[in-house]
């Protein structure tokens, strides 16, 4: 399937924030005694700018996305009871694959997996199935090439963990004797390379801030690149990279830039700096590309995502720095992820949750993250 294509276009940035909050309004019509209250619609960017995406739905637990089952409508009616849930006590990172996604829980010591097109929910990592060296400890950063495998990053084993799209233990590689502060992974979409960032540290070797290529089909470290500084080519806390169809993009967080590189590691070009204007980073974390070479990096003292082009003209921001939680309102979010259809997928670690965002002119019915009809006998759904 094909990514919806997404053309950015519009005026003034100021009105972006100002648009989005007045059309986020919920309304209210009165005829007579009767109310009537429209549906709250918020979108990026608001009037009188043409909206691209528009905000869809949040994921808090398996309740939103499996079918309440008649045993728990049962008890509700009897007891007053709503069904249990198991919701996220510490997401940080997302991955999807085709409808299904992939949330790393640091507290719960597993990977959370909602998938919304078959309606069912289950974890990775923890499994009494599991061996103890094949079990999660502290997962992080989550990637998944096009067959659906899942890459996680394990910051406590040192350890780039793979499972299959059902949780089934494939392989690691790495190792303390590689990483000092594992910080995150990412692969590219065939499964042939990893990409691995160490944090590195203030009591840390120098060298330790930097990303590990491995071949990620037979765990082999292919190269490093990248070291303590300030230069080109020198990071300073980096978190994570966004691979490209021929470049990749480091987030240089220490630095408040994003690095460009080759596939090999060469450096290109940066952009970034620290400030509290658009186009600017304060605490920036992942960073994900979709398939225009479009670049979304996530701030988490902004509260909010920042779009950027292959060359890093800023083209859009979504979401908005929040106390109190909402749709499109974060407090602290760390992970993002695009996926086949364009969605963006967002995980904010205090307010427990997954937002996700819709292109606008993609239709809600359309793509993965669809809900399967159920042909029960006789042909009824």
């Amino acid at each position: 399937m094909m990514a919806y294509n997404i053309s950015f276009s519009w005026r003034n940035p100021v009105m972006w924030l100002l648009g989005a909050l007045l059309l986020g309004l919920a309304g209210c019509a009165q005829v007579g005694e009767e109310v009537q209250v429209t549906k709250r619609v918020l979108v990026y960017p608001g009037p009188p700018d043409e909206p691209v995406f528009t905000h869809e739905r949040t994921i808090r637990s398996n309740a939103d996305v499996e079918p309440e089952k008649e045993d728990s409508k049962l008890k509700a009616m009897l007891t007053g009871e709503g069904p249990s849930a198991s919701g996220m006590h510490k997401p940080y990172g997302v991955a999807v694959h085709r409808g299904r996604i992939f949330v790393s829980d640091t507290y719960a010591r597993n990977v959370k997996v909602f998938d919304v097109p078959e309606g069912k929910f289950f974890t990775i990592g923890d499994s009494d199935k599991l061996a103890d060296k094949q079990r999660l400890v502290k997962p992080i950063g989550l990637a998944t090439d096009e067959q659906g495998n899942l890459y996680c990053a394990d910051a406590t084993q040192k350890f780039i963990m793979v499972y299959d799209r059902d949780g089934n233990f494939l392989r690691k590689f790495g190792g303390p004797d590689m990483f000092a502060r594992l910080s995150s992974v990412t692969v590219d979409k065939k499964g042939e390379r990893a990409y691995a960032v160490d944090i590195g540290g203030s009591v840390v070797k120098n060298e330790y801030h930097r990303v590990t290529v491995f071949n990620a089909k037979t765990g082999e470290k292919l190269f490093d690149f990248g070291t303590r500084g300030s230069g080109h080519g020198e990071f300073n806390l980096p978190r994570s990279v966004a691979v490209g169809k021929d470049r990749l993009y480091v987030v240089d967080s220490g630095n408040f830039r994003i690095q460009i590189f080759d596939l090999e590691g060469k450096f290109i070009k940066s952009f970034g700096e620290a400030g509290k204007q658009l186009g600017n980073f304060a605490r920036p974390k992942e960073a994900e590309i979709d398939a225009n070479g479009n670049l979304y990096v996530i701030d988490s003292a902004f509260g909010n995502f920042q779009i950027f082009d292959a060359e890093g003209q800023l083209l859009l921001f979504v979401g908005e720095r929040s106390e109190e939680d909402g749709p499109g309102r974060f407090k602290l979010p760390s992970g993002i992820t695009v996926d086949e259809d364009g969605r963006i997928y967002v995980v904010d670690q205090l307010f427990r949750k997954v937002e996700v965002f819709r292109p606008f002119k993609l239709p809600e019915n359309a793509g993965y993250l669809v809900k399967k009809e159920v042909v029960q006998p006789g042909g009824k759904k």
